[in-house]
């Protein structure tokens, strides 16, 4: 410290120092007392500088592996198509079932798809298969409707509520007693958490949604909350997921939630 000049206002010398200086000559003392208000004083500039904030925990997670679609769409089966539709953000997944048999080998997967498919872009005349994803009973994740895996493609699983959402299907039939299988929830729940943490959504949360049609369980225009992993029927009049997988629903969002990172 230059001589003249006091310590900066309301610096005090800590005891042990004080002790430490009665132990030494006079003029080492000083210089010891100047270093140590030369580093209180760089202490105090330091804190005085502003601090860049902390970005907030995004919760993102790695994606799941994902079958592409080409490994169960063939020449054969394909139909034309008009280019997928796009939503600017996902908040929300719905949860279906395929209402198909259950017992089937997880090699058979692709063909089952492709059936789903057909259906689908057959007698009920959409231009793609409906759901984003589909998940077997082995817990193999495929992807759906065209647009791109990483994308927020604008699907057609549940009327009315498409928009903003993703649709997941179940691959088998889950009514009331039917277990749903481990792997299956846990990917589903892997998947959902990886979705929503692109835009930092709690699985376990409620999110605002606005229905797009009348036939839906809200008339078109109607914004109501829904859970972030729903099941079809909190949207549409219908039985899907079924009751087995509807009452696994919780421990997914639970699952899907820790896989974020939250708690």
């Amino acid at each position: 410290m230059p001589a003249g000049e006091r310590p900066p206002a309301g610096w005090r010398v800590p005891p042990v120092l004080l002790v430490l200086l009665g132990c030494l000559p006079g003029l080492a003392a000083v210089l010891a007392l100047a270093l140590c208000a030369s580093g209180v004083e760089r202490v105090v500039a330091a804190a005085a500088r502003p601090v860049a904030a902390r970005p907030a925990d995004s919760h993102q997670v790695a994606r799941p592996p994902i079958v592409p679609r080409s490994a169960w769409l063939d020449d054969d089966t394909r139909r034309a198509q008009p280019p997928p539709r796009y939503d600017d953000r996902v908040v929300a997944v719905f949860v279906h079932h395929t209402d198909s048999p259950n017992g089937y080998d997880c090699a058979d997967v692709p063909r089952i798809i492709r059936y789903v498919y057909a259906g689908q872009t057959g007698s009920r005349d959409w231009d793609d298969i409906g759901y984003n994803f589909l998940v077997d009973r082995c817990g193999t994740i495929y992807e759906g409707r065209a647009g791109g895996i990483e994308r927020p493609v604008t699907g057609a699983h549940t009327q009315g509520f498409n928009h903003r959402t993703t649709g997941i299907a179940a691959i088998g039939t889950f009514t009331a007693g039917v277990p749903v299988p481990e792997a299956m929830a846990d990917s589903i729940a892997a998947l959902a958490a990886w979705k929503l943490g692109k835009t930092d959504t709690d699985p376990r949360a409620k999110v605002r949604l606005t229905s797009s049609n009348s036939e839906s369980r809200y008339s078109s225009g109607t914004t109501t909350t829904l859970p972030a992993v729903a099941g079809h029927n909190e949207g549409y009049m219908t039985s899907c997921p079924g009751a087995a997988l509807t009452a696994r629903l919780p421990e997914i969002r639970a699952t899907a939630a820790l896989l974020q990172g939250r708690r």
